[in-house]
C-alpha cells in the first residue's frame, strides 16, 4: 500500500490521460518483475488474542513495538496522524492491515528464488522479534477464533472511512477488513493485448487458485462448512468494486475502457490532502472530475489521487500499471512461495499462456461468476466443464511447472523455479488442500479444540 504523501500531484485533464497513465505500465518482457505481498495475523502466545496496536500494559506487546523492532533492523517509519503504521524497506514495505494483519509488499525481484529468499528472510525477522516480545505470526485465510468485536483497529485514517462505509454497502465489509489475510503476486505487462490475455486466464483460473490455496475452514472455533471462509466473505462484502465486472471479459476491454469504470462505477473512498483523509465514499471520481462533490469545492484532482482510487478496487485480478492476482488465501511459507510460481509459470511463458487459454475458450464472465460461487463451499470439487476443479488443477498445474522449467532461472544448486511447485503438484494428484488438513486435525489429533491451530500453523 502506497503512502499518500508520495501521490503524483500532477493535474487530471482528460479520461486519455488517465488511460494512458495506466499503460505506462507496459514493459518489454525483459523487464519482467514479481511482486509477491503476504499477510499474517500477529497473536499474543500466552492467551492467543490479537495483538493490539498499543498495549494498555504498556509491555511491548503489540504492533506498535513489533514495527518499532523491525524499524531497528532496516527501513524509514510511515506515519499516519504521528503513529507508524509501516516502514518502507529498499524497494517493498512493511504495511499493516485494518486489524493489525502484518503485511511484506516484497521488492521487485527477477526470479522466485529471490522471492522464496525474501520470505524466508522476513519470517526469520519476524520470529526473532515476536519471539522476544511474546508474539506470534499465523498466516491463515480467515482468523480461526477471534469474533468481530475481538479485532483491533489500526489508528490509519483511510480505514476509519472504509469502517464507516462498509456496513452500508455489504455485510461481511468489516471481516474482509479484521478478521482475512491473503497472499498475492503482481506480475508486468507488455502491451494492452498482453494485459487482456493475462488478465483474462487469471479471472478464469482465479476460482482454481482459491480452490488450490483454499485455508480458511474455521470461524469463531468451529468448522464453518466453507473451505474458504475469506473467500465467502468477498460475496459479500461490496459487489461494486469487487469479483469482476463483466467488462473485463468483452473484446474490446483495454485501459479506457477500465478507467471509465472506474471514474464511473466504482465509488470513492477518500481524498488525501494536507495529512488528513476527507471522507467522500460513496461519490464517483468523475464527479471529482466535473467538480461536483462539495466535500471537494476548489480541490483539483491529481493523478495520484487517482492511484488511490485504483487501490480500492478489489477485483479478483486487479490492474494497475502491473497485475494483481488476488484469488488465494494466505498459508505456510511453502504456499507463500507457491503462489507466485503458480502464476509466473502460467503468465510469464508465451507458450503457457497459450495453452492456458485454450483450457479456458469458450468460458465467459457467467462461467467465472458460477465457479467463483461454489469454489468457497466446495473447493476443488466444484464443478468445471464436465468435471470438477480437481480435473482442471490435473491440467493446469503441470502447464505452470513447463512453463518455470522453460525459464530455466536455476538456483546455486541447479534447480530450476519448478521446484517451487510441489505443494500444488501433491494438491493436484489428489493429497489434501491446507484447509482439508487443519479439518482432519481438528476432527482427530485436535480432539476438536481449535487453538491447537495456532501452534500447528504459525510461522
Amino acid at each position: 500500500m502506497s503512502n499518500p504523501a508520495d501521490a503524483n500531484a500532477t493535474a487530471v485533464t482528460s479520461v486519455a490521460q488517465l488511460a494512458d497513465y495506466v499503460a505506462s505500465g507496459c514493459k518489454p518482457r525483459d523487464q519482467f518483475r514479481i511482486g509477491t505481498e503476504h499477510e499474517k495475523f500477529v497473536f499474543r502466545r500466552d492467551d492467543l488474542t490479537p495483538a493490539p496496536y498499543l498495549s494498555e500494559e504498556r509491555d511491548g506487546r503489540d504492533i506498535q513495538t513489533l514495527l518499532q523492532r523491525f524499524a531497528a533492523r532496516e527501513g524509514q517509519p510511515i506515519l499516519d496522524a504521528g503513529n507508524i503504521v509501516g516502514l518502507s524497506l529498499e524497494g517493498g514495505s512493511i504495511s499493516l492491515e485494518p486489524a493489525g494483519q502484518f503485511e511484506l509488499s516484497g521488492t521487485l525481484l527477477s526470479t522466485l528464488h529471490e522471492t522464496e529468499a525474501e520470505i524466508r528472510s522476513h519470517l526469520d525477522a519476524a520470529r526473532a522479534i515476536g519471539s522476544e516480545l511474546g508474539l506470534g505470526f499465523l498466516p491463515l485465510g480467515f482468523h480461526p477464533t477471534a469474533r468481530r468485536d475481538d479485532m483491533p483497529w489500526m489508528p490509519k485514517g483511510r480505514y476509519a472511512v472504509m469502517r464507516r462505509y462498509m456496513p452500508t454497502v455489504g455485510s461481511l465489509g468489516l471481516d474482509m477488513m479484521t478478521r482475512t489475510c491473503t497472499v498475492q503476486v503482481n506480475l508486468d505487462f507488455s502491451s494492452e493485448d498482453d494485459m487482456r490475455r493475462k488478465l483474462r486466464v487469471g479471472l478464469l483460473l482465479q476460482p482454481l487458485a482459491t480452490a488450490l490455496f483454499a485455508n480458511s475452514p474455521l470461524v469463531e472455533g468451529r468448522p464453518s462448512g466453507y473451505l474458504s471462509y475469506r473467500a465467502h466473505v468477498w460475496e459479500d462484502t461490496d459487489r461494486q468494486r469487487s469479483g469482476a465486472p463483466p467488462i473485463m471479459f468483452e473484446p474490446d476491454f483495454g485501459f479506457r475502457r477500465y478507467v471509465e469504470w472506474l471514474l464511473d462505477q466504482v465509488p470513492m473512498y477518500f481524498v488525501y490532502r494536507d495529512g488528513r483523509y476527507i471522507d467522500v465514499a460513496g461519490r464517483r471520481f468523475r464527479d471529482f472530475m466535473t467538480g461536483r462533490i462539495p466535500e471537494l469545492a476548489g480541490i483539483q484532482p491529481t493523478v495520484g489521487d487517482f492511484a488511490d482510487h485504483m487501490t480500492t478496487v478489489f477485483t479478483d485480478v486487479r490492474l494497475k500499471r502491473f497485475l494483481e492476482m488476488r484469488g488465494a488465501d494466505a498459508g505456510s511459507p511453502e504456499m507463500l512461495v507457491a503462489l507466485p510460481a503458480f502464476w509466473v509459470g502460467l503468465l510469464y511463458d508465451p507458450e503457457a499462456l497459450t495453452a492456458a487459454e485454450a483450457l479456458v475458450a469458450g468460458q465467459g464472465f457467467a462461467e467465472y461468476t458460477a465457479m467463483r460461487n461454489a469454489v468457497p463451499l466446495e473447493g476443488l470439487n466444484a464443478p468445471w466443464k464436465r468435471g470438477t476443479l480437481r480435473d482442471l488443477a490435473a491440467e493446469i498445474v503441470p502447464l505452470a511447472k513447463a512453463g518455470l522449467e522453460r525459464r530455466n532461472r536455476l538456483d546455486e544448486t541447479g534447480r530450476t523455479e519448478g521446484n517451487y511447485l510441489r505443494p500444488l503438484e501433491a494438491i493436484a494428484a489428489g493429497g489434501p488442500t491446507q484447509s482439508e488438513r487443519w479439518l482432519g486435525r481438528f476432527n482427530e489429533k485436535w480432539e476438536k479444540s481449535a487453538t491447537a491451530i495456532f501452534t500447528d500453523a504459525s510461522i
